[in-house]
């Protein structure tokens, strides 16, 4: 008896949206990268031009505006919102479109399409939307769609704690009820896009013991407000920095600007979790799928001693190795996000975690190498790679590092958390772990 067919090929209309987005980009986006020398951005002055030096290391504004009016294009032609449900403009993407658009973008290197340093690609990842939509009180959701949908304004996300980083369920930031307000004392640090955002959604426990995933509360906070303060901006290894450390002192806020139910925080942000990380392993592995062919590429024509770099099996086998890694990986991320799409997105955390993990080592793996083959010009900042590696080498840390997705894997292995199921059994979130 045969068994049912098993198709591996990308759906034909994510294919033929693909070539879709290609001729936009050649016939809309492409052209403004071009103009006005803002191609400065993207080849060997990038970093600097992208950094405000004299503002302590803040994204340049035109640099910010460049994206900005890229945004506003895309959202014009119908892109920007792909994975929004159709009632709010979008094209109901699915998680595995998604991953295949992220990492299509990726695969064609730096440029004003998708530029992952600020999670910009002209096929929006509007984290903080999604959240409104699913979470959002009928105020907040009337006050905050359409800016948050239009790029109007947005709220970044206060939740890493100077002491704590990954172990979120032992924030110090507390808040207590006075009345009908809410005063809030604590700190937060890599606040990411806390230059530009009009509010921060700050979590603070306001019940419960340190440790318990209950019990922390998250609150839309004016970042204008008397006693929020920014402390400083941390520089990275990739510049330029929008992650601050700030303070709050006795900040207060009204009930309403609780967003998601008292004590709800950590499983309103939790929610995303996977889709994110699904979509950040597809960009990692087009970034690294990008070094790979780059270095075939340059390997064919480069002919030191009179013969070509590609006949040198020292050249040819880590080439070969990493690419029978990006196939391997390629495979687990389909099948992974088309998963999620039929049985809900907590169905393969652990699947989730494993392509997030491997794909952000790898694509590290891929611009080392990638360096090493391009020799001296690898080195230098007139080639991608070095600026593909600062960047993606954050990844293995921030969107859970190594360490907490292999624990979080190692926890459906040895059964610390709710059996995995390909029928949509939810995860028993961990009561630590959290990015």
């Amino acid at each position: 008896m045969k068994g049912a067919a098993v198709d591996f090929d990308i759906p034909a209309d994510l294919v033929a949206y693909l070539d879709e987005l290609d001729e936009f980009i050649e016939r809309e986006i492409r052209p403004l990268e071009e103009a006005d020398d803002n191609v400065r951005f993207f080849d060997h002055r990038r970093e600097d031009a992208r950094t405000d030096w004299e503002r302590g290391g803040l994204p340049n504004e035109e640099w910010e505006q460049l994206l900005h009016a890229a945004k506003r294009k895309a959202d014009a032609a119908g892109h920007y919102r792909y994975p929004l449900p159709a009632e709010f403009g979008g094209r109901d993407g699915t998680n595995l479109g998604m991953a295949i658009i992220r990492e299509h973008f990726a695969r064609k290197g730096l440029g004003l399409h998708n530029d992952l340093q600020n999670e910009h690609s002209i096929v929006g990842n509007n984290v903080g939307l999604l959240l409104m939509i699913a979470y959002g009180t009928d105020e907040q959701k009337a006050e905050w769609i359409d800016d948050l949908a239009e790029g109007r304004r947005g709220f970044a996300f206060g939740i890493t704690e100077p002491e704590h980083g990954s172990d979120a369920t032992h924030m110090e930031t507390a808040a207590v009820r006075d009345g009908d307000e809410w005063v809030i004392n604590g700190e937060k640090t890599w606040n990411t896009g806390i230059h530009k955002a009009t509010y921060d959604l700050i979590f603070a426990r306001t019940s419960g013991r340190p440790g318990d995933g209950d019990g922390i509360t998250a609150f839309l906070v004016p970042t204008d407000s008397a006693g929020f303060e920014i402390v400083e901006f941390l520089w990275t290894f990739n510049m330029p920095t929008d992650h601050a450390h700030i303070r709050l002192t006795d900040v207060r806020v009204p009930d309403s600007a609780i967003f998601g139910g008292e004590g709800r925080g950590l499983q309103v942000v939790q929610h995303f979790f996977n889709e994110n990380r699904i979509r950040q392993a597809a960009s990692s592995l087009g970034a690294a799928q990008f070094c790979i062919d780059r270095s075939v590429e340059y390997a064919k024509a480069r002919t030191p001693f009179g013969k070509a770099l590609a006949t040198n099996q020292a050249i040819q086998f880590p080439l070969v190795e990493l690419q029978t890694q990006c196939e391997m990986l390629r495979a687990l991320i389909h099948k992974t996000a088309w998963q999620m799409d039929t049985y809900g997105v907590w169905s393969v955390s652990d699947k989730v975690s494993m392509c997030n993990y491997w794909a952000n080592r790898l694509c590290c793996e891929a611009a080392d190498r990638a360096m090493q083959v391009h020799g001296g010009l690898g080195y230098s900042r007139h080639t991608p790679f070095e600026h593909i590696y600062r960047h993606h080498r954050r990844y293995r840390i921030t969107e859970g590092t190594e360490e907490i997705q292999m624990r979080r894997i190692a926890g459906y292995m040895f059964g610390f958390m709710g059996q995995r199921s390909p029928k949509g059994v939810h995860e028993t979130v961990p009561s630590s772990g959290s990015s």
